[in-house]
């Protein structure tokens, strides 16, 4: 079974509500990429008129994780994933339809393959960098994930 846009939404409605109340949805992925957007509404706003930042987490942790949850299918063992630390920087008020896209992809094949040959946990920073409509850039998330390897 192939993980696909459609299928990442479904997964948000029963596994991850909150977030697919919000808006998060997911555009596009293959093993390289993934694109994740959420428009700013009424039920993802701060007192401040713009998107609350904890939304933009949910969408940019998203497009990272599920990157990473289509590299542990594509090995076809048991891996574990949890996030174990983020970084954030805003740059321009989040109002809008906000697309975050994370492109490293090919950053979580060695680790990977490390995790299942040795049995440790391995960890991987990926960046997933929002812009708005206009291609400004918004925000930038960086998350460390943590993978080893099941027995």
């Amino acid at each position: 079974m192939n993980i696909t846009p459609r299928k990442l939404n479904t997964f948000t409605l029963f596994k991850l509500p909150s977030a697919y109340f919000c808006g998060v949805r997911t555009q596009f992925i293959d093993t390289k990429k993934c694109v994740v957007s959420v428009k700013h509404r009424w039920i993802n706003q701060n007192p401040f008129n713009s998107m609350f930042w904890a939304v933009q987490g949910m969408a940019a942790e998203f497009a990272t994780g599920a990157l990473m949850m289509t590299k542990i299918k594509e090995s076809g063992k048991k891996v574990s994933m949890l996030v174990t630390s983020n970084s954030a920087t805003f740059t321009k008020k989040a109002t809008g339809k906000i697309t975050f896209t994370c492109n490293d992809g090919p950053l979580i094949g060695e680790a990977l393959k490390k995790a299942i040959e040795t049995g440790e946990g391995q960890t991987v920073s990926m960046k997933s960098i929002g812009v708005n409509e206009e291609g400004i850039e918004v925000s930038t998330f960086v998350f460390e994930w943590s993978i080893k390897a099941k027995s």
